[in-house]
């Protein structure tokens, strides 16, 4: 039984790996942010220990539905100082690590909700 599209109509990850994510043909290596509305920019972060509530008041000022947060090659939760602004817009939060939050990303976003992936790209 088949159970979602052939191909959905959002912009959607086609693959992943340490360091990198694919958003259709074109290979990511730099922290990302990525909407199911067509939104799309680099995260400036490089590390979880360069996040702060700035990084976050970022995604708040998107209104999706729901933001999903990949922390890296491990879940690492951000302080509840940090996602305030979600909360205070009433914004779903999840956190896992990327390649989880990849996968998740893509099927609420063919689900048609309004997500956006906050994606860390760990580099050394």
């Amino acid at each position: 039984m088949k159970i979602q599209p052939d191909s959905i109509s959002v912009q959607s990850i086609s693959g992943y790996g340490p360091g990198w994510i694919g958003i259709g043909g074109e290979k990511v290596t730099l922290s990302v942010v990525l909407g199911s509305r067509g939104e799309r920019f680099n995260w400036n972060c490089r590390r979880f220990e360069d996040l702060g509530p700035a990084h976050f008041a970022q995604l708040a000022a998107l209104n999706a539905e729901l933001v999903v947060f990949g922390s890296g090659e491990r879940i690492r939760f951000p302080p509840p100082d940090w996602i305030r602004p979600l909360i205070e817009k009433q914004t779903g939060v999840e956190t896992m690590d990327t390649q989880a939050a990849c996968r998740t990303y893509n099927i609420l976003a063919s689900e048609g909700r309004s997500v956006v992936a906050a994606l860390l790209l760990e580099t050394t």
